[in-house]
């Protein structure tokens, strides 16, 4: 079954606004609710970082159905993992069956200016990851844990409010050793539209499914799960110049990854073309035209759409997003 999402922008609106987005998601058809957990935004001027694990919770209270997660959050150096699962069992309590654990190894924009830290490599932010991954189901299942690990610690540690219903952990990655993990120790993978197609292909979709088969049990449940990014609007040109808040994006993993200051990360974006701006979205102002341009990624295996919007009036998007696109999109591939 296919499910629709609402991507809350948590680096372009304040915290109140963003909760009224996602009620409004609600209403108008979309499944799911996700945000990335920032400590930094992509820019200076006008950008926001709300803290997302309050955040969720309004979220939660605010709504009936709407499944509800973070896109990434990293549960290894702003966070000790002990914290994230105490916050999560949680939420997992308070909203049972509707809360997901998105996770990842992070980004020096985010944990460098909070914490001070070195910078680590891919291959320490990797293990950091799947040791946290570790502490934090054990938590959610043992009682009095002493967990003596390479990088965390804890000594007779109870998390007392527990959830019932399992919270899912899903992990984000672009890369072939982090797409095998997340298929064989996870229960869902997330990764971005809008880049080379051979990356999904050929590196992420087969680690998943290479993943999958060496996990000690089988999961015909597990979540695919694809952030959109749509700029869609009844004006084609004012989607296009939309995308503009966004250009961050349009960056190469080279001129980005190890930038630390969102002022840099700005003046990076600004000096970028509106045509490589909008080159990592989907633009259109036509629902069919749109669609034959998701197909490809459904068609690929992702089961769970998360659609971001770039524009400055969400409210507008969500409308015409649910009276026009949603209902199609059901029609079509459910």
């Amino acid at each position: 079954m296919l499910k629709l999402g609402y991507k809350a922008s948590a680096e372009q609106f304040a915290p109140k606004p963003l909760l009224d987005f996602s009620v409004e998601a609600e209403r108008n058809g979309f499944d799911s609710v996700f945000i990335s957990d920032h400590f930094q935004p992509w820019k200076h001027t006008d950008g926001h970082a709300p803290s997302v694990l309050p955040w969720l919770g309004a979220l939660g209270a605010s709504t009936q159905r709407i499944v509800m997660g973070t896109s990434v959050l990293t549960p290894t150096f702003r966070y000790h993992p002990s914290v994230v699962a105490q916050v999560f069992g949680t939420l997992g309590v308070m909203f049972p069956g509707r809360v997901i654990l998105g996770v990842g190894t992070g980004e020096g924009l985010n944990e460098v200016p909070s914490t001070g830290m070195k910078w680590p490599e891919t291959k320490e932010r990797f293990a950091r990851l799947r040791e946290a991954l570790t502490l934090i189901r054990r938590l959610w299942t043992e009682d009095r844990l002493s967990f003596e690990g390479e990088y965390y610690r804890t000594e007779s540690a109870t998390i007392y409010d527990k959830p019932k219903t399992p919270v899912p952990i899903y992990v984000a990655g672009a890369g072939p050793q982090v797409a095998k993990y997340a298929g064989r120790m996870t229960d869902g993978f997330i990764c971005t539209s809008g880049k080379a197609w051979d990356l999904y292909t050929k590196t992420l979709l087969p680690n998943v499914e290479e993943g999958l088969a060496l996990s000690s049990k089988p999961k015909p449940n597990y979540d695919r799960m694809i952030e959109m990014k749509v700029s869609f609007d009844t004006d084609r040109d004012r989607a296009r110049n939309d995308t503009r808040h966004w250009a961050a994006l349009a960056l190469t993993p080279e001129e980005k990854v190890s930038v630390e200051d969102p002022v840099e990360m700005e003046r990076l974006a600004d000096a970028l073309p509106i045509e490589r701006a909008a080159g990592r979205w989907i633009v259109s102002n036509d629902p069919d035209e749109h669609i034959e341009k998701i197909k490809p990624y459904i068609e690929m295996g992702f089961r769970h759409l998360v659609f971001h919007a770039p524009g400055p009036d969400q409210i507008r998007f969500l409308k015409l997003y649910g009276e026009q696109v949603l209902p199609k999109l059901r029609q079509r591939f459910d």
